[in-house]
């Protein structure tokens, strides 16, 4: 489905976007640095051109180790430069000189005390170039998703290049591995996962459409699950008259579903919208269970503070801005362009 827009009210900026790697920056934003001592080996790796497997690869060869004892909170994309923390169970520090390759560089070393894992991270910083595009507009949309926040929508790159990724996690919900590629993803733990959270990520999508909608972006509603933005703490609305100009300061936000099996549930006029919406698509949460430990639902923050700083340059301008963890850059520029952005992503 195409996102729609809290900005729809606003041109867009229009231009191209990642002409170039250097067009499109990720710096992860690590949830700690390393302490210092530790048998752990932390490097931070500038890249480009080149994916974080390719990295890890090379990395773990210099220094005689296997691949699967990196580690690292996530992936970056290839055609993008980009800097991200990896770690090594290694006893002795290395030669600097051997620790280069194509496309890529150590920036820094430190140890630590444990391996870094997936998620160990609080978010990114993204710098990405608008060729051709009008800065004023520009400006104007940054400045409206400033005040109005950032709908948390999951980007395009979710979905898999072909986009069915939702499709097959739907018939693994539904039990229906008489379809080939279901009985596919459902021999491969990593496709069934990256299945499963798809199509639980398609849903929140559409709870997330239907909210802009029905004018209930910026709103809190009885019974909606809220999450607190600063901790992440949840808890029930119980009255929308204390909660809402909390969602307005960006103190907390609804937090729509992920569904699943173990999901936290809303109640009164939260959790109608949400069973309706279940319904439609013509499963029950029940079904979730099919997926095991990948479908237990979670919930997640549907409305984000961005602030976006924009720059000009000599055919177009720059915007920097920073998003949580799981968050998608292209939403963003969505937002600011107008156009559907195609930008890896920081995990």
């Amino acid at each position: 489905m195409s996102l729609p827009h809290v900005t729809a009210d606003l041109p867009g900026s229009g231009g191209a976007i990642k002409r170039a790697p250097e067009d499109f920056r990720v710096d992860e934003l690590p949830a700690y640095l390393p302490q210092g001592s530790g048998p752990h080996l932390y490097l931070l790796v500038e890249k480009r051109g080149r994916t974080t497997p390719d990295v890890v690869r090379e990395l773990a060869r210099a220094l005689s180790l296997p691949e699967r004892d990196c580690g690292y909170a996530g992936l970056k994309d290839r055609e993008a430069v980009t800097t991200q923390w990896l770690s090594f169970p290694c006893p002795r520090d290395p030669d600097p000189g051997r620790l280069a390759g194509e496309g890529w560089r150590v920036l820094q070393a430190s140890r630590h005390q444990n391996k870094l894992k997936a998620g160990h991270a609080r978010g990114n910083r993204f710098g990405v170039v608008v060729r051709g595009g009008d800065l004023g507009r520009a400006r104007a949309c940054a400045e409206a998703l400033a005040a109005r926040g950032l709908p948390n929508f999951f980007g395009a790159q979710r979905f898999g290049r072909t986009g069915d990724n939702a499709d097959v996690g739907k018939l693994l919900v539904q039990g229906r591995l008489d379809d080939p590629r279901a009985r596919r993803a459902a021999r491969d733990r990593f496709l069934k996962r990256l299945a499963l959270s798809a199509f639980q990520s398609a849903l929140f999508n559409r709870w997330l459409a239907e909210r802009l909608a029905d004018g209930l972006f910026a709103a809190a509603l009885p019974g909606d699950v809220m999450k607190k933005l600063d901790s992440g703490g949840i808890f029930d609305c119980a009255d929308p008259a204390v909660d809402g100009p909390r969602v307005a300061a960006f103190e907390i936000s609804p937090a729509g579903p992920m569904f699943g099996h173990k999901l936290r549930p809303a109640s009164g006029e939260a959790l109608g919208r949400e069973t309706r919406l279940l319904a439609a698509e013509g499963v029950a949460l029940e079904d979730f269970r099919r997926g095991g430990g990948e479908a237990e639902g979670t919930r997640r923050a549907s409305r984000l503070p961005v602030s976006i700083e924009l720059e000009p340059i000599d055919d177009g301008y720059r915007a920097r801005f920073e998003l949580p963890k799981g968050s998608y850059a292209t939403v963003v520029m969505g937002e600011i362009t107008k156009a559907e952005a195609e930008l890896g992503e920081g995990d």
